[in-house]
């Protein structure tokens, strides 16, 4: 599913051009839904990706989310996150999300978490609920943000970030943090370090379930959504 165009079941049409690819339980597409009305207080589980931007000089790129956006909004977090479509491919869902939403070009891309799947719920109640699969890439020049999607950014020094992820977790977006806690102690900050390449990853498939029943993937309860504070921001 990550490096191949996103196929619906024959019968399923784009409901509006700005779509999220709803899921089975096992990964197999089943739909599609609308993204601005998708997240609810019982959001279905559908595909996303997050992306994570690292400079040569090996500094990370936090996002603070527009105070306008409809969940999380101001919260600080990965690069940027997204939602590829109906016949669209993960490269081609992460570039044009790059140039939406930091009007900028990315290379090195590379997947270091393929089977991440997370669920959680924001301050309102309103509910994520991915199988999202964590790149990290390289920027082309540097980033000019749109205002409706980022609010503020931010190069951070790798070892600050882990600190931030341990002393006030709550600070981040939960997926951010589970995301970060899953890549500590890998090669994953360099773009020709430790990962998968887009042409050799393996299809998403279901994996084992947290204790409070959000799954996971590679049965890793530590990147359960209970494993990161929800509600808090």
């Amino acid at each position: 599913m990550t490096d191949s165009a996103v196929e619906v079941p024959a019968g399923e049409v784009p409901v509006v051009e700005d779509h999220v690819v709803l899921l089975e339980e096992d990964g197999r597409p089943r739909g599609l839904a609308p993204r601005a009305t998708v997240h609810t207080e019982a959001t279905p589980l559908h595909l996303a990706f997050s992306c994570h931007l690292v400079r040569p000089d090996g500094r990370v790129l936090l996002t603070r989310r527009a105070l306008t956006k409809r969940t999380w909004p101001g919260v600080w977090t990965n690069s940027f996150c997204g939602h590829p479509r109906r016949h669209e491919t993960m490269e081609q869902a992460i570039t044009r999300y790059a140039q939406r939403e930091l009007d900028l070009e990315i290379r090195a891309l590379r997947a270091v978490l393929p089977d991440f799947r997370y669920r959680a719920a924001d301050a309102s109640g309103l509910v994520e609920n991915e199988v999202c699969p964590v790149f990290v890439a390289e920027p082309v020049g540097g980033p000019r943000p749109s205002p409706d999607e980022v609010a503020e950014l931010r190069w951070v020094d790798p070892a600050d970030l882990d600190r931030l992820v341990e002393i006030a977790p709550w600070a981040l977006s939960p997926w951010a943090v589970a995301q970060l806690t899953a890549l500590r102690g890998t090669h994953w900050l360099s773009t020709s370090g430790e990962g998968s390449s887009l042409s050799s990853l393996s299809p998403l498939v279901s994996a084992d379930d947290c204790p409070d029943g959000s799954p996971v993937g590679a049965g890793d309860a530590s990147r359960c959504s209970s494993a990161a504070p929800s509600g808090t921001t």
